[in-house]
């Protein structure tokens, strides 16, 4: 019994998922986003590709046209440099905008926003070569193995098999002019950057549902683990029921400090025990001070008997008011009546009115 309680067979409590999120421990697949910024380039790439093109094209013809006039001199190679660097960041800038902005959204997809800096601290755990070697030969490291064989395999299958269909057509492209050729290999690319995303999509699936089994059995717990967290969350059993208990025990001397200013104490005979008070100048109706079943009964009446307070025997009005009236509450409107003729009873016995 004592090797199946260490064993992590129970599902990750509430406050677990939330502890690991804080720690950096969240469903997070890197082939998911690799594909959302893939997808990203494509998009950006189809929609200003051309563009892009007759951009490239021009600032080709400005640079190559214009190399007998540039000077060689420091500062103004220099100044060529950083245009040419400025120029291009600008045609590829459609391209480096939609990867970033979707690879971003991928990471906030998979895991919103979470900031952990817990996740950032060193740990010398990591350092043990034991826990190491043990990393390498684990099933995450496998599948990371098989994830890197599969996008080299499927996409390298996908890209020569696209490739081969157009060598027929490569030949010709002696007789095309430069546009022509741009167009043929930017439609080739087009078409290849898209099968990729496909066949890296459905990996990314795949990876992501792995992740996610991984997640969930890394957050696996123990039943010693459950009850310590329990123990945590809501105190120790043990302890709970010691401050009942002495919470009750204050409480019920409450009570008897209270039973001396009763009016009349109600009897079951032996069983239960029912101190009423009534003020008729300050009070609307009797109220219940004090009840009990057993020894606490017992009590109510020597208390009651030692202050000279009338017990009278009433066994279906007793026992209506204990089981649904509660200490410090009046008494209800239908027992108005049977209240009334004991309080009238007490009032003779006094000699008051």
């Amino acid at each position: 019994m004592a090797e199946n309680d260490q064993e992590k067979t129970e599902q990750a409590t509430p406050k677990r998922e939330r502890d690991s999120r804080e720690e950096g421990q969240v469903i997070h697949s890197k082939e998911v986003s690799s594909a959302l910024v893939l997808l990203g380039a494509i998009v950006a790439f189809y929609a200003s590709g051309s563009w892009m093109v007759s951009r490239m094209a021009a600032l080709m013809q400005r640079y190559l046209g214009g190399m007998g006039t540039i000077s060689l001199r420091d500062d103004s190679i220099q100044t060529l440099i950083l245009n040419v660097m400025m120029d291009f960041a600008l045609i590829v800038s459609p391209v480096m905008l939609a990867t970033l902005v979707l690879g971003v959204a991928a990471n906030v997809f998979q895991v919103g926003f979470t900031i952990s800096t817990q996740s950032l601290s060193p740990k010398f755990s990591k350092l043990n070569p034991i826990q190491g070697v043990g990393r390498l030969f684990s099933v995450r490291s496998s599948v990371d193995v098989l994830k890197a064989l599969a996008k080299i395999l499927v996409l390298g299958w996908l890209a020569y098999s696209l490739i081969k269909k157009e060598t027929q057509a490569m030949p010709l492209l002696i007789h095309m002019d430069v546009m022509d050729i741009w167009t043929f290999f930017g439609r080739i690319s087009l078409r290849i950057c898209l099968y990729t995303f496909l066949a890296m999509a459905a990996i990314a699936g795949l990876d992501y549902l792995f992740q996610w089994w991984q997640h969930q059995k890394d957050l696996r717990m123990t039943k010693q683990e459950i009850k310590e967290e329990s123990r945590q969350s809501e105190g120790d059993p043990k302890v709970k029921s010691r401050i009942r208990s002495i919470q009750m025990e204050m409480s019920r001397r409450r009570m008897m400090a209270d039973v001396p200013g009763a009016t009349v104490v109600i009897t079951n005979p032996t069983h239960l025990a029912i101190a009423l008070k009534y003020d008729s100048k300050n009070m609307q109706a009797p109220q219940v001070i004090a009840k009990g079943a057993g020894y606490i009964a017992e009590k109510i009446k020597e208390i009651a008997k030692s202050n000279r307070i009338p017990v009278i025997e009433n066994k279906p009005l007793a026992r209506a008011m204990f089981k649904s009236v509660d200490i410090g509450a009046f008494i209800p409107f239908d027992m108005y009546k049977a209240v009334a003729e004991i309080l009238a009873y007490v009032y003779r016995l006094k000699g008051t009115r």
